[in-house]
């Protein structure tokens, strides 16, 4: 966990050799790494700017996360984000959005919160948006997501269903598969390790790589940082989630790792999925 420049706590997952010498720290941008929460808005799914504000915000520490238990044995933080008179101009509802952040020694899990604390109902999007660090992102596969239907952002949100029994990657790819399932299984054959997402209270899942092209247009990563990262995200999108006055919603992503020797038929990744 580190402060950005506006001294905002940010999560960030690297390797030892560290991360895209591209990277920009700057007020009210969010950084091209970590975990960014999107909120009320993912992408451009709405009028507001892209994914919404609340990644671009300054966040504080929320001394009474009530009613969350203590979390005994892990390393937490508790952050609040509420709204302000100039969020109030381009999206009118008065909020408060929370999140916990615990670490351990085998996993990093999030449990986000938004409560209406407005007069009237209003409904948002969610995302937490998992920026993955990989060996080869074209010798990754990620599986749980076979059979599913998916919005193709690249196709103008044309609606399709996989026919793959994993997604893999030779090119660029942005899509929203919908009602999917609360374990995803992103396996790097080359480390021989595999990042298992569990959620909850999020039903959708995007992924996204720019591949070369988008990759190069893009300021904040370097030209063939694409090769290395992937993006597997937790989200509420195809139907948002709805809030009354007074009401809390309430998700929950843990991500670990196991190790595997896939390429080698050690390890069913399937398993990993169903918890055996």
């Amino acid at each position: 966990m580190i402060n950005d420049a506006n001294r905002s706590p940010r999560i960030v997952l690297y390797e030892p050799t560290g991360s895209t010498a591209e990277a920009v720290l700057k007020p009210n941008k969010a950084i091209r790494g970590g975990i960014p929460i999107c909120f009320p808005q993912f992408a451009n799914f709405g009028s507001l700017e892209q994914h919404g504000f609340a990644r671009n915000k300054l966040w504080s520490l929320d001394n009474d996360p009530s009613p969350l238990p203590p979390a005994n044995s892990q390393s937490t933080v508790d952050l609040i984000l509420r709204s302000t008179e100039e969020d109030l101009k381009t999206w009118p509802h008065r909020f408060e959005l929370r999140i916990r952040i615990s670490v351990s020694a085998s996993k990093l899990t999030l449990i986000p919160r938004v409560r209406n604390i407005d007069n009237k109902s209003f409904s948002f999007m969610f995302a937490l948006r998992n920026y993955f660090s990989v060996s080869d992102v074209s010798e990754v596969r990620v599986e749980g997501l076979e059979t599913l239907d998916y919005f193709d952002n690249l196709m103008q949100r044309e609606r399709y269903t996989e026919q793959a029994d994993a997604i893999t990657f030779d090119g660029e790819i942005d899509r929203v598969y919908l009602s999917t399932p609360t374990k995803i299984a992103i396996i790097d054959h080359e480390k021989k390790r595999t990042f298992v997402l569990r959620k909850e209270g999020m039903p959708d899942a995007a992924v996204w790589n720019p591949w070369d092209k988008k990759a190069k247009a893009l300021p904040d990563l370097g030209d063939e940082d694409y090769k290395t990262m992937l993006c597997v995200d937790s989200a509420a999108i195809e139907t948002a989630l709805i809030l009354k006055p007074c009401e809390e919603w309430k998700g929950r992503q843990e991500l670990s790792t196991v190790s595997s020797s896939y390429c080698s038929g050690q390890l069913d990744p399937r398993k990993v999925l169903l918890a055996v």
